[in-house]
């Protein structure tokens, strides 16, 4: 939102009153208090008739300051609030002559006692960012309404990223972005999850504490700054350290939540019924014959709307004319080795059962007059749960428990994005700041359903709609794409700005949710899937099984997704840490080489994990650029080694992509191609990729519940490399690549394929590696 015309005017209709001169400091319970004046306090006449802002300098985390900009602090919070980790004491705030600061971590942020107002955020003694004179404001306008505005500086060639799924593009310099969730598909500005925080190449991040509808202007209204302001009386954000983009990705998760564990089946394959395609049982078992007639290794059969029948959404019950026995045909699925999903909404429609349940109780959103809120999109008479009800989180529960204990293991909670702000919540809350926060609640009135019937670590949900703190109900998916190489790519941009957002675990539509994609484009978006964190085939008005597109399509499914199976000990390892520190397990390059400028843009490519480099392949005829950072890179398919630190452009059929494993790596392949959710530590091959002189790298294998089983270490010096294990004991076997072929191996076999066999040890064991 833009408040000024040009560097030097205000628009017309807006009056701002800005900091321009601290007048006082306070401190108290660790948190640090200035007054602002908004006029120079030249003598004891300029004290009458004017404005004083008070800003709050507070800590929650190390390494984390929070600022709270305050105009009149009469007003009541309504709520809602995100749920942050609260402050501490290990703030040290001191004063002196020249400014007060507070200390948190390596961070501080020191306010100017002198003429001029001034803020500075510092890592020890380099200066991050700041807000400067005349920065921090309350903004008046004609009609009455009120703002409060925020600018930082940016500096020479900082870009920022982030701000929740955007698939505009990556770097967000000279964007403006207004954090308010919509249902706009992936072809536009809107976004489905807006999150208002954003990171930086410079290794520090910024959250905007406001789950309203928060205005950036980023690098735009001003182009050295970063704007950002919200209605209201009051505003708060929080700087994050880093050093690195990890580091402020882990602060920033433990400001907000970590992304929970998702059960190992959840990265096997999806396969839905598509959205307006006709289907019931004996449809859904040609899918499911079909796959396992063609040796497709599928996980995770999803049901889609029309579960339910027509009109009746969301009621939670089967569609009696085409599944008779729900309970049978799920009991009969799952004997084929699946697990059930099935598609549910926060909308009731009038036709509902739930309906007058909801009226009669007080479980529907109101009206300020008292009636249900109503309206005709998507559902006829459709109303809104209201999950600020205690009540009625529990009675919308006590149908998911139901179906959970019918078989279903999974909900896709789409939508959750048209939110109105004209009605009234049971608890009071404002229903503006409800419009991005109603999704929260949602989510975790589903997600915790399945958490408490189906144990920690096995709930997942396919959610759309998200907000801060939304990690912490993994997966997501990208929402409504366009069947064609432009939609495969603006989808990529977004599951990395999530990333970069917070988030851990992101999927989309392979193939295109609207339309039906030419062959080529199905067969290269396959690629794409299945070397994503989740990989789900969903469609619209057409069926996503790959023997509809060609019998090539078939192949491809198959090659892909059993080389997403192999990789799962590697995968699963990087979801635990996705978990404990925040670092998605798809992730921008330059999250992974932030000392690497050249990173710094690329959108068309990523890291899965900390190992494997993917450049999806966005065009019919095969053609890919794609760059490697430095070092000696490895193609996991082909075995061709390529140095880095240069572009590479080549051609690839549709078995292939760019896929290289980075130097200095171990990764861990599964003895089981069919399935993602198997004994990971049994019969693991550890490929040491490029091992270079004096690295010491490491791998941990886990088991299904992310516990520890094995942790290998391995350490080159010269033609010999030493290898710890340590674990369960169970067998494994070392291959080495790029590293020249092995002469005696002490502590393991050496195999007729070249590799090093180790059938069992007694929790810890060495290998001595001698290179020829």
């Amino acid at each position: 939102m833009k408040f000024t015309d040009g560097n030097w005017l205000i628009r017309d209709g807006y009056t701002l009153s800005t900091a321009v001169q601290a007048y006082d400091f306070m401190e108290q319970n660790h948190t640090l208090t200035a007054s602002a004046s908004t006029t120079p306090l030249r003598g004891r006449g300029d004290m009458i008739n004017t404005t004083l802002l008070t800003v709050h300098f507070h800590s929650p985390l190390p390494g984390v300051i929070g600022v709270k900009l305050v105009h009149f602090a009469g007003t009541v919070d309504h709520g809602p609030n995100f749920e942050l980790a609260k402050g501490g004491d290990h703030a040290v705030i001191t004063e002196n002559d020249e400014y007060a600061e507070l200390k948190s971590g390596n961070l501080s942020v020191r306010i100017n006692k002198g003429a001029q107002w001034s803020v500075d955020f510092y890592r020890g003694t380099q200066r991050l960012t700041g807000s400067a004179f005349k920065s921090m404001a309350h903004v008046t306008e004609a009609g009455g309404n009120t703002f409060m505005r925020e600018e930082l500086d940016l500096s020479v060639g900082e870009l920022v990223y982030g701000l929740g799924e955007r698939f505009t593009s990556f770097i967000k310099n000279g964007q403006v972005v207004d954090i308010w969730n919509k249902d706009g598909g992936t072809s536009s500005e809107q976004s489905y999850k807006n999150i208002p925080f954003y990171v930086t190449n410079k290794g520090y991040g910024v959250l905007v504490n406001d789950p309203g509808g928060v205005s950036f202007e980023v690098a735009s209204e001003k182009v050295k700054k970063v704007q950002f302001s919200v209605p209201g009386e009051s505003i708060e954000y929080f700087v994050i350290d880093g050093p690195e983009p990890k580091d402020v990705l882990d602060k920033y998760t433990a400001l907000t939540g970590k992304p929970a564990l998702p059960p190992a089946w959840s990265f096997g394959l999806w396969l839905t019924t598509s959205f307006t395609t006709d289907y019931d049982e004996a449809t859904v078992n040609s899918f499911v014959d079909g796959m396992a007639e063609r040796d497709l290794p599928l996980h995770v059969f999803h049901f889609d709307c029309f579960w339910m029948r027509e009109f009746h959404w969301t009621d939670f019950k089967w569609d009696e004319r085409v599944f008779p026995d729900p309970v049978g045909m799920l009991k009969r699925l799952k004997e084929k080795g699946l697990k059930i999903c099935v598609w549910i909404n926060p909308y009731i429609g009038q036709r509902s059962r739930l309906f007058e349940e909801g009226k009669q109780n007080g479980y529907l959103v109101k009206k300020p007059n008292g009636d249900v809120w109503q309206w005709n999109l998507w559902q006829p008479g459709m109303a809104l749960v209201d999950f600020t009800n205690p009540e009625a989180c529990e009675w919308y529960a006590g149908y998911l428990r139901e179906l959970v204990d019918m078989g279903v293991d999974s909900f896709k909670t789409d939508f959750g994005e048209r939110i109105p702000t004209d009605v009234v919540y049971h608890d009071g809350s404002d229903p503006v700041k409800m419009h991005n926060y109603y999704t929260y609640l949602y989510n975790k009135v589903v997600f915790e359903v399945l958490e408490e019937k189906l144990g920690k670590n096995e709930a997942a949900l396919f959610a759309r709609s998200a907000t801060v703190g939304g990690q912490k109900f993994p997966v997501h998916w990208g929402g409504d794409c366009y069947a064609d190489y432009e939609s495969m790519a603006e989808s990529l941009r977004g599951g990395l700005s999530l990333g970069l957002s917070g988030f851990g675990f992101w999927s989309h539509d392979i193939g295109g949710f609207e339309n039906t994609a030419p062959v080529h484009v199905f067969k290269r978006w396959l690629a794409f899937g299945l070397m994503s964190s989740h990989s789900r085939l969903h469609g619209s008005s057409s069926y996503r099984v790959p023997w509809a597109y060609d019998d090539e399509a078939v192949d491809v499914t198959r090659f892909f997704t059993k080389l997403k199976c192999s990789l799962m000990p590697y995968l699963f390892d990087t979801a635990v840490y996705a978990t404990e520190k925040g670092v998605p397990t798809m992730r921008a390059m330059f999250l992974e080489f932030p000392n690497d400028p050249a990173t710094e843009t690329l959108d068309r490519q990523y890291m899965l994990g900390d190992s494997l480099l993917v450049a999806p392949v966005f065009s019919e005829t095969g053609e890919v650029t794609y760059f490697l950072p430095e070092g000696t890179w490895t193609h996991l398919l082909t075995g061709k080694t390529v140095e880095g630190g240069k572009w590479q452009k080549e051609t690839y059929d549709f078995f292939g992509l760019p896929l290289f494993v980075r130097q200095n790596s171990i990764l861990a392949k599964g003895a089981n191609n069919s399935r993602p959710d198997y004994d990971f530590a049994d019969g693991v091959e550890l490929g040491l990729y490029q091992l270079q002189e004096g690295v010491s790298v490491t791998r941990t294998v886990r088991n299904m519940k992310g516990e520890t089983e094995l942790t290998v270490t391995a350490v080159r010096q010269g033609s010999k490399v030493t290898l710890g294990a340590e674990g369960a004991g169970k067998a494994f076997k070392v291959s080495l690549h790029g590293m020249g072929e092995v002469a005696s191996v002490q502590g393991g076999e050496l195999t007729n394929e070249g590799t090093v066999s180790v059938t069992s040890f007694s929790g810890k064991t060495e290998l001595q590696i001698s290179l020829k």
